[in-house]
């Protein structure tokens, strides 16, 4: 028995030498929160990038590129603890998928948004793999449109562009990851326990966190509740999967700027102000006449691993006058990032717990700690992008988009989450590159309908786009 003992106590400390030496892989927390809320909901959060050439493309330069995609954050995979409670782990999954599906069949440009759609309904997975996917599609016009799809438990919106920038100019990161099943289950299960404990006094500081956060909010909930707008009836029991509609805008950047500067605003304000009348249309006014918006920003460094590497600064918005005076809106956005990044947000302090999570409860998380759930518009501001993201053979593209999109998305909770709206705007190529994912419950929710009212909503703007 001694012997025995003194056996596993030097594995342990074998095990725990050589851990030592080895490169911090363990997923963030907030990514594995990511990667857990997916696996409870069956809901996968995705960015799509799409390029549209209508001049001919070099054929060798797009394929290049899309090869050299499957490296840096993409060229990995998340391997599972094998502890319930244990942090996750990234691997190596350099260079996959190996196959770039190129269409043969052409399909008429009124197509290419269904087209769009379909492939952002095509599988990923950043467990088993691929979390990405690329193609090219040649349309009947003679154009060209090419895709890249990337799962959000790689990679955020400005990860996923820095990926395609590396990809674009050669860069190829390799970051070092074990291969999958490097640890034996028994050597990663002591590891990993062995974590467990040395992270106990930081789990339990954010147990005591989340305690003071529940308590505030049940307060706040019971202080604003006149004004808040009442959630939906939860009725909808219908499971099947919906396809929410999504439409790309584009604008010249000229008129954009000339017309945000008009209203006494900028690109960042008026993109915000156009989410949120959007947003008054589409039924999503709280009681007191806002619209609550959620604006993403990135803590992104160069050399940053995590996949969600972003925050959130949440405002209210009165929508009423946006389409004369953007100044207003403009520095509430302003004051209310400026202290996002100023003020640690105490909901991030929680996140230790995520491990701890039990899988009937994680589906709440984000809701519980950014307020997706209450109404909100999400509108991304990815700025004025480099030249070199419209040009991945080379040449430049006459039109890019960048689609916030998800995955296996069920009636029963679209309906009764009160809908969604989500805005993604940047400037490249001379364009205001714009996306809209939007669902009303009760709605026509069809494309058609979202562009006469994409359409409309620039109009009220004093602009006129080209929506898709």
């Amino acid at each position: 028995m001694s012997l025995r003992t003194s056996r596993v106590r030097a594995r342990f400390k074998r095990t725990a030498s050589e851990d030592a030496t080895q490169p911090d892989n363990r997923l963030a927390f907030m990514d594995q929160a990511t990667f857990l809320t997916l696996r409870a909901s069956g809901r996968e959060q995705l960015m799509q990038i799409v390029w549209i050439y209508e001049h001919p493309i070099n054929m060798d330069k797009m394929m290049a590129t899309f090869r050299n995609a499957g490296y840096g954050l993409m060229g990995r995979r998340i391997e599972r603890s094998p502890l319930p409670f244990g942090r996750h782990r990234w691997v190596s999954a350099v260079g996959q998928p190996l196959d770039i599906d190129i269409v043969e069949r052409s399909r008429p440009r009124t197509e290419l948004s269904d087209w769009l759609d379909e492939r952002a309904e095509l599988p990923v997975d950043p467990e088993h793999g691929p979390g990405w996917h690329a193609a090219l599609l040649p349309l009947t016009d003679g154009s060209t449109a090419g895709t890249v799809v990337i799962s959000h438990c790689l990679a955020d919106g400005v990860g996923g562009l820095f990926l395609v920038f590396d990809a674009i100019t050669g860069t190829i990161r390799d970051l070092g990851y074990p291969p999958p099943g490097s640890r034996t289950r028994l050597r990663a299960a002591v590891a990993d326990f062995r974590e467990t404990v040395r992270e106990l006094p930081e789990s339990y500081r954010a147990f005591r966190e989340m305690a003071k956060l529940v308590a505030r909010a049940r307060r706040d909930n019971a202080q604003s509740a006149a004004s808040a707008k009442p959630k939906p009836p939860k009725s909808v029991a219908d499971d099947s999967v919906v396809v929410v509609p999504t439409v790309s805008i584009y604008v010249k950047a000229d008129d954009w700027d000339a017309r945000a500067n008009a209203l006494d605003g900028n690109s960042q304000s008026l993109l915000a102000g156009f989410a949120a009348k959007l947003g008054e249309r589409l039924g999503r006014r709280r009681s007191d006449g806002t619209i609550t918006m959620l604006i993403p920003y990135s803590e992104r460094t160069l050399d940053d691993t995590r996949a969600m590497a972003m925050s959130y600064a949440k405002v209210s918005v009165d929508p009423t006058q946006l389409t004369t005076d953007l100044s207003g809106p403009g520095e509430t956005i302003k004051d209310a990032l400026k202290t996002a990044r100023e003020t640690p947000d105490p909901a991030l302090q929680i996140l230790p717990l995520t491990p701890f999570v039990p899988k009937r409860v994680v589906n709440g998380l984000a809701d519980m700690m950014f307020g997706f759930g209450d109404g909100a518009v999400l509108c991304s501001d990815l700025g004025r992008l480099p030249v070199a993201l419209a040009c991945p053979d080379g040449t430049a593209a006459e039109y890019v988009n960048l689609r916030g999109v998800d995955q296996n998305v069920t009636r029963r909770y679209i309906e009764n989450t009160g809908g969604q709206l989500v805005v993604v705007g940047g400037c490249i190529g001379g364009k205001m590159s714009i996306s809209v994912v939007a669902y009303q419950p009760g709605g026509k929710n069809t494309k058609q309908a979202l562009r006469e009212l994409a359409a409309s909503t620039l109009a009220e703007f004093g602009l006129t786009g080209t929506i898709d």
